[in-house]
């Protein structure tokens, strides 16, 4: 009997912490650059849904700007 692997589809905010993974800490201006983006905003959507959905999976530097990410 064949046994088929189930594919579990990746929403786009898991992409994008995992290429913070790999960046380490950085900006939202760097994040966005590393994901081809032009724009320091263009990620900004996506990391207030990453950080309201999903808070123990990113460490976010309020306390002074510009604000720095980690994927935990």
């Amino acid at each position: 009997m064949l046994k088929l692997k189930k594919v579990i589809p990746r929403t786009y905010e898991q992409m994008c912490l995992d290429k913070l993974k790999e960046l380490g800490v950085s900006t939202a201006s760097e994040w966005a650059s590393a994901m081809g983006y032009e724009a320091h905003n263009a990620l900004a959507k996506i990391i207030r849904r990453i950080v309201n959905d999903m808070p123990d999976k990113i460490l976010v530097t309020y306390n002074k700007k510009p604000r720095y990410y980690k994927a935990l």
